[in-house]
């Protein structure tokens, strides 16, 4: 009863700290897939630049998020800054490995009768290729913003704001009702944003290729 009182008599506060929070992720995997794709298509046809690739994005993975945090500082100063460069760092290894993999999950014979048909490499991408890779390469942008919004409350820690505040706040306080408020709210945002991302998944597949799966 007194975390429903708390949701009530800080609905402006949580509002405002998820809006932030959405700032944070949203910003930094809009960014991740920008380069992100485009560098997936890029070495899909060099296995040895792939590999390279993946294993920086790999070992970037492998930093603690805090830690990754803390480096960024030095560039960006505290804040929102630093926050979203680590959490692009972060969002890069699903989204260039699930372009990988749905490119190369493409039939070479489909392209290979695209190119009989006359087609060009860049209509061959963008007729051909995206649309039979998008739904893996959406579902590493799902990965990437879920893990994003998780990872995104500890951003609070060097001042970016969010629902991580809101956690650490509580804990400073011995305060549960604010801690679970950050917390069940940080959840909620990750569950919404995955549903939301599946449907324009849903949206952007082919009907032809959904039909297929079922």
């Amino acid at each position: 009863m007194n975390l429903i009182n708390y949701f009530i008599e800080n609905a402006d506060l949580l509002v405002d700290k998820t809006f932030e929070h959405i700032f944070l992720a949203g910003i930094a995997v809009a960014l991740a897939c920008s380069l992100g794709v485009p560098v997936g298509f890029a070495i899909s046809n060099n296995a040895k630049l792939a590999k390279n690739v993946m294993n920086v994005a790999n070992v970037i993975q492998t930093i603690p998020s805090l830690a990754l945090f803390a480096f960024a500082m030095p560039l960006f100063g505290i804040g929102a800054k630093p926050a979203i460069f680590a959490l692009f760092l972060y969002a890069l290894l699903p989204i260039i490995k699930n372009t990988l993999l749905g490119i190369h999950n493409v039939d070479p014979a489909i392209i290979e009768s695209a190119r009989g048909m006359g087609m060009s490499e860049i209509q061959i991408l963008f007729k051909v290729e995206v649309p039979l890779a998008i739904a893996v390469i959406m579902g590493g942008v799902r990965i990437a913003t879920v893990t994003g919004i998780g990872i995104a409350t500890i951003a609070a820690l060097i001042g970016a704001g969010g629902l991580g505040q809101l956690i650490y706040q509580g804990i400073s306080m011995m305060d549960f009702d604010m801690i679970l408020a950050g917390a069940i709210s940080s959840a909620v945002l990750a569950l919404l944003a995955d549903f939301v991302l599946g449907q324009v998944e849903k949206k952007l597949t082919s009907k032809g290729i959904t039909k297929q799966k079922a």
